[in-house]
């Protein structure tokens, strides 16, 4: 999503911007998608060496394998690239989902306090969570999860928090 364009599942207003937006690191596909894409090759070869000898059952079954594989990787593939963050000049949002939509949203003015954590391997790769609070809540309202490059993620909503706090000693 570039900058200028606005999806579907949220709208703006016209005294609102995008300051940041992304989706899940890559690795948030996890495991099954090299898993799945070791089934689907196996499948392949399984298929393709028993298919030598015309079609029988082995082959039958190589092609399971394969469409098996293929279909793990592609709901990996759909479940990440369907998960969004983004953060307005004036709200946050969360989209998740493939057929039907989970959409969570709340202006900034509600933020009480943020954090953000990573783990060893999220400071390697270049992610980590970063956590909203809001007032009157000790537990977490949303939580973006493996959003790459997060101290970015994280100065961008500071610097939303920061122009939005003289509105909130009015409030």
């Amino acid at each position: 999503m570039a900058f200028g364009s606005t999806p579907d599942w949220f709208h703006i207003g016209d005294d609102e911007s995008v300051v940041w937006e992304s989706r899940p690191h890559p690795i948030t596909m996890g495991s099954r998608l090299p898993v799945g894409i070791g089934v689907a090759i196996a499948g392949i070869l399984v298929a393709g060496w028993s298919g030598t000898g015309g079609v029988g059952l082995l082959t039958l079954l190589g092609v399971l394998v394969a469409v098996g594989g293929v279909t793990v990787v592609i709901g990996r593939y759909l479940v990440w690239t369907n998960t969004r963050y983004v953060i307005t000049t004036s709200e946050l949002y969360k989209k998740r989902g493939i057929v039907s939509r989970d959409v969570t949203q709340f202006r900034l003015e509600r933020v009480q306090n943020t954090s953000l954590s990573q783990s060893g391997i999220g400071r390697l790769l270049g992610y980590g969570d970063l956590t909203v609070y809001t007032a009157g809540s000790g537990d977490p309202e949303l939580t973006f999860e493996r959003v790459p490059q997060p101290e970015r993620a994280s100065s961008r909503l500071s610097d939303q928090l920061e122009n939005v706090a003289p509105d909130r000693s009015t409030v």
